[in-house]
């Protein structure tokens, strides 16, 4: 054998193989049992088949939809306002995957029990794929519940929800399937909506307005319509904007401009003026927000999803590196402060799938069950808050287990940091969280009930837990709860009720998360007890053979 050239300097040695291909259903025990646990056995097949496509050519492909950000294109050559945003092919092909196989739609399209812990599934493991398409995705999947509540909106909601995907700019009557947006923020309101300026005026048509105004969040800018909110004549109202009318004309309205995020950067997020855009009224004049505030509980609910999808990559990666690498004569995992790093960071990403799925749980049971419709409400705003708040401490430990590789953008770990603070925004920021927690709390005394219920389920289990419990309780029971404490009595919550999810699921980490968090969670991953059995707890995260 020749020797190698003299100019070869290195040869390449303790470096980690590629991360793809992974089956990512197979090496998720924990979502594996939700999905059983919480009642969604029946489509296991689908969403193990989803996990083989989102660890390989859907993770592949994701780095392309990155590479290359949207464009708006405002005018065509001759001129003519056209106002289209172009896309990475990769972006299609993963909303044409995820849009088939039921990420926007198996909730709506399935009568069976299950279904929203399905798709809630499907979801989770699409995100880890790749985050930015979930924007669009999860808003048509919410959007579709509002649809439904205007007969003359049927076909929207059909296609919404149906199997399949179509980027062409048509009238919704031509094309199989579709997508839908939303724009409710204004420049000067923010999460303030009823401080929007935005004119819905009447028209000769029942339900026909006219839309003038504008949005500073207008997002997924290519959809072919968005769910808005204006002020009628009544008060603030929902209106459905479509991009064409159905002759084919293009609706009345600008995109001004792309924003520039820090993060998210497959998907469009745009600014937009009404100049006399047509639309239908969704709902009661003046009950804008309570019209479309299902979409919004159902978008909350898939930031929980995300940043727990999110975690679970971070996870992963971190772990698969540390398998692979080595240092000081030795794995980076046999390192014990290394292992009590990638332990810590496992118990919370299990403890965050586990209670988001608990919650699309509560979810899909809502319709027929008080106690679980109660529980959906108050567990929605506080999973929100306190999975989407840990999501970016936690991206960035698990960033710092490849050194400077996870600062490099061949890693995922740049851009799920980017993407980590989204969730935590996007929807209502976290004072918004906590304080919609303590309104409920104070105003519909079933979410106060629903929570106690869930809390003292699983009490007598564990006594770190039971000890967590008593002060809870006599939180709860406090008629006085005031705006500047919401976010300690939150956190504090939210924390017993990941112990109580872990817990009800018989989880061998439940009591791990419980000695190591309660009565309330560390501020630095890598504190567990030197006597935890780490190789278990990281087996159990990433399943070796």
């Amino acid at each position: 054998m020749l020797p190698p050239p003299p100019f070869e300097t290195h040869v390449v040695d303790n470096q980690p193989p590629p991360f793809a291909e992974r089956d990512l259903w197979h090496d998720d025990l924990a979502l594996q049992q939700s999905l059983q646990r919480e009642g969604a056995q029946a489509f296991a097949g689908a969403v193990q088949h989803y996990g083989l496509l989102a660890g390989g050519e859907l993770y592949r492909i994701g780095f392309d939809a990155n590479r290359q950000r949207p464009l708006l294109r405002t005018h065509d050559a001759q001129g003519n306002r056209i106002d289209t945003v172009d896309f990475h092919p990769a972006y299609h092909r993963l909303m044409a995957t995820a849009k088939t196989r039921g990420v926007a739609g198996l909730s709506w399209r399935s009568a069976q029990p299950g279904a929203h812990v399905a798709r809630a599934a499907l979801s989770y493991l699409h995100h880890q794929a790749e985050a930015g398409t979930s924007c669009p995705l999860t808003m048509t999947h919410a959007a579709v519940p509002v649809l439904r509540q205007e007969p003359a909106l049927v076909e929207w909601a059909d296609k919404a929800a149906a199997p399949f995907y179509d980027a062409r700019d048509l009238p919704i009557g031509d094309k199989p399937g579709i997508t839908v947006g939303m724009g409710m923020t204004e420049k000067q309101g923010g999460s303030d909506v009823r401080s929007n300026t935005t004119l819905a005026t009447p028209l000769a048509g029942e339900g026909e307005y006219s839309l003038v105004g504008h949005k500073w969040f207008f997002s997924a800018p290519m959809s072919d319509g968005w769910l808005v909110l204006a002020q009628a004549p009544g008060g603030l109202s929902c209106f459905l904007m479509p991009r064409r009318l159905a002759c084919g004309r293009r609706n009345n309205f600008h995109l001004m401009r792309l924003k520039d995020k820090l993060g998210d950067w497959a998907n469009a997020s745009s600014e937009v003026e009404f100049c006399g855009a047509w639309a239908r009224r969704v709902g009661e004049e003046g009950r804008g927000v309570a019209t479309i505030i299902e979409m919004v509980m159902l978008t909350r609910l898939d930031c929980m999803l995300g940043s727990a999808a999110q975690m679970r990559m971070a996870l992963v990666q971190a772990l698969h590196h540390a398998r692979h690498r080595r240092s000081f004569g030795k794995l980076l995992v046999e390192h014990p402060l290394m292992a009590n790093v990638l332990s810590d960071l496992a118990i919370e990403s299990e403890a965050a799938t586990t209670l988001a799925m608990r919650v699309a749980r509560a979810v899909d049971g809502a319709p027929q069950d008080a106690h679980e419709a109660a529980f959906a409400r108050i567990g929605t705003a506080i999973g929100k808050f306190w999975i989407c708040k840990r999501a970016p401490g936690f991206v960035n430990e698990a960033q710092e287990c490849l050194g400077g590789a996870g600062y490099v953008e061949e890693s995922m770990l740049p851009r799920l940091y980017r993407q980590a603070p989204l969730n935590s925004i996007w929807e209502g920021s976290g004072n918004v969280q906590c304080l919609d927690v303590l309104r409920a709390l104070q105003r519909e005394p079933e979410t106060r009930v629903a929570l106690r219920a869930e809390l003292q389920q699983v009490a007598g289990r564990n006594d770190d837990y039971d000890r967590a419990l008593e002060v809870a309780l006599r939180q709860l029971q406090d008629a006085e709860l005031t705006q500047a404490d919401a976010r300690a009595l939150v956190s504090d919550i939210a924390v017993l009720l990941q112990a109580a999810a872990l817990l009800r699921a018989d989880s061998p980490l439940a009591a791990l998360y419980a000695q190591s968090r309660l009565p309330r969670a560390a501020g630095v991953y890598g504190v567990l007890q030197a006597a935890t059995p780490f190789a278990d707890v990281l087996q159990r995260a990433l399943p070796q053979a």
